[in-house]
């Protein structure tokens, strides 16, 4: 076996199972599920009848670099929503379909790391974090270097933080804007610095942008890494990668269909990869994927009902618990009035309500753990649902004193 799989920490989910364990929550009241992201409006209707379309497309092998027609889809939106006037993607050299964010942000990491070197190279990420992020690096032979994100740095990646002669081990470094879990969006300047930093001393930028599309000013939509990279005039994107997905976009989880766009050099060379890899998406998903990325209608809607369960929630919240409204996502992180297992514990003992510790999703670095007394509430249960939640918490915090 890889000796470093020794090295991985079990899931965030399996925790929690492990954490309630034998717990029997009241009889009288339902279990409510704000433990996982997994989006739960309902599919778009002209993406399953596409789908449905196109089942035929199952007797043919699919293509690893995806469809013309979903390469020009997905082309056609970024430029679109990320304003790329000055280079626009070439649906030919800047864009790989990808089975999901989840894997491509696993196996750009065994794709480009070289651990050759005598000291094993470094993977800078946000802290707290997409466990991924961490797990990839491991298995690539890497050592991740976790960048705290915290209140009194609004929850952004500040990189000044890392010391200049740490950069040089630096290959690859993850960031994740809108942040799970704290919503927070990395401002233009933010972008601007990794990739000058990225032009200086040649790591790759691998940017998380899967909940981008759930924010909640429609004047003011989320800046992303290649938007910066254009305005810059960084050409043809050099070291800029960018992950997307349709699972928060378009409640597609079970689609797992996304795309990394960016730098045509690297994706040639991940495209070579991806051969050997084996994570071609079926004609069928190739098919609904092409129409979602074409509609703008049904991602505005899913926002104002994300923008209503939020509203409703922080006004329950607000008055018992430290909680901010995140810039964008679906996730509230409030500061919590004890440790974080034991407020999951016993929430869910007492009101049949699951959230996630938020240490579980963050490492002690740099003398502190971000995630310490904090537990992330994934808002995507319906409405009635969040609201029934928010009403169980805050009777459980009042009961506290």
């Amino acid at each position: 076996m890889n000796s470093s799989l020794a090295a991985l920490q079990p899931y965030p989910f399996q925790k929690l199972a492990d954490l309630v364990y034998g717990i029997a929550p009241p009889a009288d009241k339902s279990l409510i599920r704000l433990s996982m992201g997994e989006p739960q409006h309902a599919a778009p209707p002209f993406v399953l009848e596409a789908l449905r379309a196109n089942l035929a497309g199952l007797s043919s092998y699919p293509s690893t670099k995806g469809a013309p027609e979903l390469r020009a889809a997905i082309a056609a939106w970024v430029n679109r929503r990320f304003r790329l006037d000055r280079q626009p993607l070439d649906p030919e050299r800047h864009v790989l379909p990808a089975a999901g964010t989840r894997e491509a942000l696993f196996s750009i990491a065994q794709a480009v790391i070289d651990d050759r070197a005598a000291e094993p190279p470094l993977v800078i990420m946000p802290n707290p974090f997409y466990q991924i992020y961490e797990g990839a690096a491991l298995l690539a032979g890497a050592r991740p270097y976790f960048l705290n994100t915290t209140a009194e740095n609004n929850y952004r990646m500040d990189f000044s933080r890392v010391p200049e002669a740490t950069w040089e081990q630096v290959q690859l470094v993850y960031i994740c804007s809108p942040g799970n879990p704290t919503g927070a969006v990395l401002e233009h300047a933010d972008f601007a610095r990794v990739i000058e930093l990225a032009q200086q001393h040649g790591f790759i930028i691998a940017s998380d942008e899967c909940y981008s599309e759930i924010y909640f000013d429609e004047s003011q939509s989320p800046v992303g890494l290649l938007q910066v990279a254009n305005d810059l005039g960084v050409e043809d994107y050099r070291n800029c990668l960018v992950f997307h997905s349709l699972s928060k976009r378009s409640n597609l989880p079970g689609l797992r269909s996304g795309f990394v766009a960016g730098d045509a050099g690297l994706l040639e060379q991940y495209f070579r990869y991806r051969t050997y890899h084996g994570c071609a998406l079926p004609p069928p998903t190739q098919a609904a994927s092409t129409a979602a990325w074409r509609d703008e209608a049904h991602v505005r809607d899913n926002r104002a009902r994300y923008r209503e369960k939020l509203d409703a929630v922080l006004e329950i919240l607000r008055p018992v618990l430290e909680v901010e409204r995140p810039e964008a996502g679906f996730y509230l992180w409030p500061r919590l009035p004890q440790d974080d297992e034991t407020f999951t514990r016993e929430l869910y003992a007492r009101a049949n309500v699951l959230v996630l510790p938020g240490s579980y999703l963050s490492r002690a670095a740099h003398g502190v753990n971000p995630g310490h007394r904090r537990a992330r509430l994934a808002l995507v249960a319906p409405l009635a649902e969040c609201i029934e939640a928010a009403q169980r918490i805050r009777n459980y915090v009042e009961s506290l004193g």
